[in-house]
């Protein structure tokens, strides 16, 4: 059983990559977009960066949902930014990454496994994916807040960085590479 989370700023192609990569593999797949607040999506929408007090929530309903397929033993990806170390925090352990610092908890909900795929690139790129983007809340001139959040997968986190200027079919390769070798290793 295997969670993915596709991660990175805004126009980085986390909602293609995601779900391609999920109808490719047969699994579930979920947006991060589809369960922001309105409240959030306003404040987006109006050029507000959205600060920790608006995404912990959102962050723990996302939580929420991949321990419940973990649960379920269902193969799931879900593309979410995770800009801040602290927010996959919350998507590991829940609302209890928050208070402990801490991603893992003794008791009935240890920390979630989740391989984390940085889809990394230069803002330029990206930026001219978002110009052309269409009927979605997040704005062009937010991409600059995004990068000034993100911080980038480090060691001890599970992840893979994948350049997003690859071809599509590239991206999904070493994805799905990364995701064979890692069920291969023992736990």
């Amino acid at each position: 059983m295997v969670l993915v989370v596709v991660m990175g700023v805004s126009g980085s192609g986390k909602t293609t990559v995601g779900s391609r990569l999920a109808e490719k593999l047969g699994w579930k797949f979920y947006d991060a977009d589809d369960y922001h607040p309105l409240e959030n999506k306003k404040k987006m929408e109006k050029g507000i960066p959205l600060n920790d007090e608006d995404r912990i929530p959102w962050l723990c309903a996302l939580h929420d949902i991949l321990r419940r397929e973990d649960t379920s033993r269902q193969d799931t990806i879900l593309a979410c930014s995770a800009l801040k170390k602290m927010y996959r925090r919350v998507l590991i352990g829940g609302a209890s990454a928050i208070e402990s610092n801490q991603p893992e908890q003794p008791g009935e909900n240890p920390a979630l496994k989740i391989l984390f795929v940085h889809l990394d690139g230069p803002k330029d790129i990206i930026a001219a994916r978002l110009e052309k983007r269409r009927g979605h809340f997040m704005p062009l001139e937010l991409l600059q807040s995004q990068f000034d959040t993100l911080e980038p997968p480090s060691a001890p986190e599970n992840f893979i960085t994948v350049s997003l200027e690859k071809p599509l079919p590239e991206i999904l390769l070493q994805i799905e590479t990364a995701i064979l070798q890692g069920e291969a290793l023992p736990e």
